[in-house]
């Protein structure tokens, strides 16, 4: 013990809580298992939906998850060939823990990126979504994950659709009130009305977030529970 952590002191225990990191973990796991009704995520999904219910909270969650049967080998191969995580915020790719990765695979987020302002403001747009195009030379084969702006979506989206490079697995979980159900209902539909087949995971309406995001990185990385 060091002299900074010499002089602190622990309050005394006031409340009767766990307080023991790996069984805070497990009892997690254990209680979202018991409490949360699985039976619609695909069988091979069924560990990164535990994780999106731990990183959000919500139980309820699973009845919202729309996951593509192909979503967690296709990430997993292109994560183990070394393919990097595009991330549109920078909560979500904090939030990647990186010992989990199976290629010390880059983690990359362009939103402080110096030309992200002048693109958003040319094309009238949110930075989140101009960010999106710097995404580019990295696109193909990676595992992108929104978990921000809808926005962001709405732009892969379209990228996509004008012939840009197409990623091997898509986490799209912005989460608001103004084109976030709209956007990831576009994610659903991209095969059925255009004929592009990119494995994802999305979860309807309104819900979504960093965490939930990162979460899904998370379980994308390793089967490890």
């Amino acid at each position: 013990m060091n002299e900074t952590t010499a002089e602190l002191r622990r309050p005394r225990r006031h409340y009767d809580y766990v307080d023991v990191g790996p069984d805070i973990y497990l009892d997690s796991f254990a209680t979202i298992r018991r409490e949360a009704d699985l039976s619609g995520v695909p069988a091979e999904a069924e560990k990164l939906a535990v994780r999106m219910i731990h990183g959000s909270g919500q139980v309820d969650l699973a009845q919202d998850l729309v996951v593509h049967p192909g979503l967690t080998a296709a990430a997993r191969t292109a994560l183990e060939a070394g393919a990097p995580m595009l991330c549109d915020a920078t909560m979500v790719a904090t939030g990647v823990t990186r010992s989990r990765l199976p290629r010390d695979n880059d983690v990359l987020c362009f939103l402080n990126d110096e030309r992200v302002l002048d693109l958003a403001r040319s094309w009238r747009t949110t930075r989140t979504a101009a960010a999106v195009s710097l995404w580019e030379p990295h696109l193909e084969g990676a595992v992108v994950a929104i978990g921000n702006a809808p926005t962001a979506l709405f732009h892969l989206l379209e990228l996509i659709l004008d012939g840009g490079p197409r990623p091997a697995a898509i986490v799209g979980c912005p989460v608001g009130f103004i084109g976030a159900a709209e956007s990831k209902q576009a994610l659903i539909d991209l095969n059925t009305e255009h004929g592009i087949d990119i494995p994802y995971v999305t979860v309807r309406g309104r819900r979504g977030g960093s965490a939930m995001t990162s979460s899904a990185l998370n379980a994308l990385a390793q089967e490890k529970e």
